[in-house]
């Protein structure tokens, strides 16, 4: 993959404008593609579900630091906690093994694909969970064999699709993040789902609702134009500001 690039004012716009009307999981193709523009779009669906949020993480990172804060519920006394955490804190140095993989499960040998963009867009239009479950477990396991005899995917009893899933994601282990969270009031402990998909997208239109609102005070007061306000450093943007306001 190409060297990660800066995503200037102008491109934060541009990308939470052109988000507003793609589904989620296309707007993380959207953003990788304009931090990356070495690498054609047409590569991006490729990518594993932890390779794409790794590159989401040094994309979050380079554009918005190192350092995450949010707020989370207690599910035992509903106390509201802030949580703090840095990209080291989960970030997985290993690369994703490369597909096909065997994995050797009691008398199951199976051949599977690691799941991808490709793969998780593909099945966004499910009925129900199950259904979308089994497109998904179709589309990565490749050949099944029971005592070395080739059988269905779908025949697969629940508890060895389980394991399989468990040996993916220990195989891309980026592709799940979960915090481990305690109560400082009754002492719970319990583990939520990170998800960098949906926190980037939130920073990045936070930031393009700002710069919005910054572009129509500066053009109210100057009569300047949106590309040329946008084009401007934060630091002299900033002062433009202060003196309208003073």
């Amino acid at each position: 993959m190409s060297i990660m690039q800066n995503l200037s004012s102008h491109t934060i716009v541009q990308l939470w404008e052109t988000g507003q009307r793609q589904h989620p999981l296309e707007r993380m193709l959207t953003l990788l593609a304009s931090a990356m523009p070495g690498v054609p779009r047409s590569d991006l669906p490729n990518l594993s579900v932890g390779q794409r949020d790794a590159y989401l993480l040094m994309l979050r990172e380079r554009s918005f630091g190192s350092q995450f804060a949010g707020f989370a519920e207690c599910p035992q006394c509903q106390e509201r906690l802030e949580c703090q955490f840095t990209v080291a804190d989960i970030w997985h140095p290993g690369r994703p093994q490369e597909s096909p993989l065997h994995i050797q499960i009691e008398d199951y040998t199976v051949e599977v694909g690691l799941p991808t963009q490709a793969d998780l867009l593909a099945i966004v239009g499910s009925r129900s969970v199950e259904v979308a479950r089994a497109q998904l477990l179709k589309r990565c396991i490749r050949e099944v064999l029971h005592n070395g005899e080739a059988i269905a995917a779908t025949a697969l009893p629940d508890e060895i699709v389980t394991a399989i899933g468990e040996q993916m994601l220990q195989l891309d282990p980026q592709a799940e993040v979960q915090l481990t969270l305690n109560c400082p009031a009754c002492e719970h402990s319990w583990s939520v789902l990170f998800d960098i998909t949906t926190f980037v997208w939130a920073e990045i239109s936070s930031l393009a609702r700002r710069l919005l609102r910054e572009v129509h005070i500066l053009a109210t007061a100057y009569g300047w134009h949106e590309a040329d306000i946008l084009a401007m450093s934060a630091i002299r943007r900033q002062f433009y500001l202060e003196l309208v306001a003073s």
